[in-house]
């Protein structure tokens, strides 16, 4: 009987699809809050415009009609096809349990270097990861969380660098700090091998506004507020320190 234990190759693709996904889920997200902020304000102005103008006035009656029935129409799009798409990633599903970080870490490390590191030349470094230390949380969403850090990091890295994870955990909370020399210029550089898709890669590249972080990571943010934790990065800047901070309480903390 075949096995039924997926490959690395098998896990890095199903790993690249969860990002994408969450991916797409964070940019409706935006685009559905963008949006219905000026819808908002149309809708407010043509009830405004609606008191001042004549009733009389069957021209400007249908232009209101007009706008009335466009913004209608916009919220309905909204509606049904951004916000009900994003129903699939909506609520992140955690099934807690209680697992060793070291062996989490060693898996993934390994992961990652056959997936991309060790093509690209790229030293993972790993430090203070406390041995016999355990998290009770979602250890598939903290492996995928855990994974894209380090494979978004790799990407963003020159050539022949380094990445640092560096691990300290509690009996309240485990905190994941992911540390290399920023290389945005290596994300689109045809020359190298990628795993994230053109479009991610490129979008990871533009500056981020405040608060804000590239699109590809979103999954990482998702899995630290379903855990009630938190994620930041830094913004990439060539030859500079870049961070990546993943914190994640243990259940009961």
């Amino acid at each position: 009987m075949a096995s039924t234990t997926p490959t690395r190759t098998e896990r890095t693709a199903r790993l690249c699809a969860e990002a994408a996904l969450f991916m797409r889920d964070y940019v409706l997200s935006r685009v559905s809050h963008d949006l219905r902020s000026p819808l908002n304000a149309i809708h407010s102005w043509a009830y405004v415009l609606d008191r001042k103008i004549d009733s009389a006035d069957a021209t400007a009656q249908r232009a209101l009609g007009g706008i009335r029935t466009g913004v209608e129409q916009q919220v309905h799009l909204l509606e049904t096809l951004v916000d009900t798409t994003r129903a699939e990633t909506r609520k992140l599903q955690i099934e807690r349990t209680s697992f060793e970080l070291d062996a989490l870490i060693d898996e993934i490390v390994a992961d990652v270097r056959a997936a991309l590191a060790d093509a690209r030349d790229v030293t993972i470094a790993v430090e203070g990861v406390p041995r016999a230390a355990t998290l009770d949380a979602g250890r598939e969403r903290v492996a995928q969380a855990l994974w894209l850090l380090l494979a978004f990091a790799t990407e963003a890295a020159a050539q022949g660098g380094t990445v640092t994870l560096a691990v300290s955990a509690t009996a309240t909370a485990a905190q994941f700090e992911v540390r290399w020399q920023a290389s945005p210029a290596s994300l689109t550089d045809d020359a190298l091998t990628h795993l994230f898709e053109p479009f991610a890669r490129a979008q990871a590249r533009e500056p981020q506004e405040q608060g804000r972080f590239p699109w590809v990571l979103a999954l990482c943010q998702r899995v630290a507020e379903a855990h009630g934790g938190r994620f930041e990065a830094q913004p990439l800047v060539q030859g500079e320190a870049a961070l990546l901070t993943l914190n994640v309480p243990s259940s009961g903390a």
